[in-house]
């Protein structure tokens, strides 16, 4: 019975290690610009970038079932992606990441298609983040709420952050590392602040209405969803990372723990601490609640510009 060809992709794999000598090797290797830190910040920056955007999940289903919702959706899909993520990304090392695993399993019209899909649908989820971020400052002056300003703040986040792209990976590694503790940093003084005031009983109310609609409900998964998913797209960049075998590993566990950390101090110290309507969990609540007795109104204006963090793709 006669062998199968070798796919098209393994036969450039092997032609490019047999025509690149040792020398010309060892320059591509010292080329690699992703360490093991950078790549943790950049994995947290593709999967959430901080707490900004969780509100929902109280507005729609009560503090319970938002906090249960961070607690057990990792573990039915953002540990299971994290783990194929790893897998695949140091068996395939090299740039191309889940077009790459798409066209080895199913044909280049299939990782065709992979990468067209992940393309449009980044376009769709990218183009919400200057959005947030406009929401949040206008919650520092109502001015951003509409018009011109608005307008402005949501073409001035986008400009920024493309041409932060185009200065490089090692940039963008580096500035995610920053804008990572500057996202985080406040949130950390917030459950500091808020400890003393948390009634561990405010955290099993379930909501206001016993009984949600089809779309409370999809709305609600959808939002988990949109928060704890797409860690697969540092795939991509594999061939730029430094030991990608030993690194992708720990840099998917420790931006998971950063992830999960993120979500949960800020929705454990403001719904254990605050005693408001649950409909009032709209985005940008955070702030609110950071103005509302959990801190000063000066930490509130800090977690405000911090939201000059929305997640970006290198």
């Amino acid at each position: 019975m006669a062998s199968s060809p070798p796919s098209s992709l393994s036969v450039l794999r092997q032609c490019t290690f047999h025509l690149a000598g040792g020398d010309e090797r060892d320059n591509l290797e010292k080329k690699k610009q992703m360490t093991l830190i950078p790549l943790i910040f950049l994995i947290f920056f593709d999967i959430s970038g901080g707490p900004y955007g969780e509100e929902p999940t109280v507005q729609l289903a009560g503090p319970l079932l938002a906090i249960l919702g961070f607690l057990v959706f990792p573990f039915i899909w953002s540990i299971p992606e994290a783990l194929i993520t790893a897998e695949l990304a140091t068996a395939f090392p090299g740039n191309g990441g889940y077009v790459v695993w798409a066209a080895e399993a199913f044909g280049p019209f299939a990782g065709s298609m992979m990468g067209f899909w992940k393309y449009f649908s980044g376009v769709i989820n990218n183009a919400s983040y200057p959005v947030l971020c406009a929401d949040y400052l206008s919650r520092l002056s109502a001015r951003f709420s509409g018009g011109a300003p608005r307008g402005a703040a949501i073409t001035g986040f986008t400009l920024a952050l493309s041409f932060l792209n185009y200065t490089g990976l090692k940039v963008v590694g580096w500035a995610t590392v920053a804008l990572g503790t500057a996202s985080l940093a406040p949130f950390v003084v917030m459950a500091a602040a808020a400890a003393p005031k948390v009634r561990p009983s405010r955290w099993l109310r379930g909501g206001k209405r016993k009984q949600r609609s089809r779309t409370e409900w999809g709305l609600y998964l959808n939002t988990l969803f949109w928060n704890l998913n797409t860690c697969d797209n540092a795939s991509t960049i594999a061939g730029e990372v430094e030991r990608p075998q030993r690194a992708f590993p720990r840099a998917l566990l420790g931006a998971g723990l950063l992830t999960c950390t993120g979500y949960m101090l800020p929705l454990l110290a403001a719904t254990g601490a605050l005693d408001v309507p649950q409909e009032q969990w709209t985005d940008g609540f955070l702030a609110d609640a950071a103005g509302s007795g959990v801190k000063s109104k000066g930490q509130c204006h800090w977690d405000d510009i911090h939201l000059l963090d929305p997640n970006w793709n290198p």
